[in-house]
């Protein structure tokens, strides 16, 4: 009798565990979206994948736009204050003060701008760009220049930095997961 109340338990459980894993409102919590209107205009002013922008934010972030990491990167898209500098004098972008990092709006154009630019640089391919946004331009050029890493989604695993090789997994796989669950519903945010 015993073992038949805990083989019921277990399998309502597992039921329950399924309904929720296959529920777009537990997705929706796991996979936030906030600053949707910033990251629509920004995404569409610089035709860049919205879901590689929110997928950016969540990584560096988790969506706290106060958030200044050891090295100094701040913000939203935790851009450095030398980065968000060069960024806009070459964008022409307004950023009146560092402190403007911390503004969601600021953050999310200048951040956007810059994924743009590395896109551009690197011809489309979002994986070494998203190398280029955590380890510096230079270096993922040096690492192509001397073959230490083909710059393909297929060839991650090779990135000479451990910090930049899980930071580009990580990024991509929030962008597939952003896919799954916002584009039927959100088709606002659809590139």
């Amino acid at each position: 009798m015993k073992t038949l109340r805990s083989a019921i338990l277990l399998f309502s459980v597992l039921i329950i565990i399924y309904l929720l894993l296959n529920s777009s409102f537990v997705w929706k919590l796991m996979y936030p979206i906030k600053y949707e209107e910033q990251i629509r205009l920004v995404s569409k002013k610089y035709e860049v994948n919205p879901y590689l922008v929110l997928a950016v934010i969540r990584s560096e972030s988790k969506f706290k736009p106060d958030l200044v990491s050891k090295k100094g990167a701040v913000g939203l898209m935790q851009l450095m204050p030398n980065t968000a500098e060069w960024i806009q004098s070459q964008g022409k972008l307004e950023m009146l003060y560092p402190a403007d990092l911390e503004h969601p709006a600021t953050n999310i154009n200048l951040g956007t701008w810059y994924l743009a630019y590395l896109l551009q640089m690197f011809k489309g391919n979002e994986v070494l760009a998203l190398a280029a946004y955590n380890a510096g331009q230079g270096n993922v050029k040096n690492w192509l220049h001397n073959k230490q890493w083909e710059g393909t989604r297929e060839t991650i695993s090779d990135i000479p930095f451990g910090e930049t090789r899980h930071y580009v997994q990580r990024v991509l796989y929030y962008e597939d997961r952003y896919k799954e669950v916002y584009e039927n519903s959100f088709p606002n945010l659809a590139p």
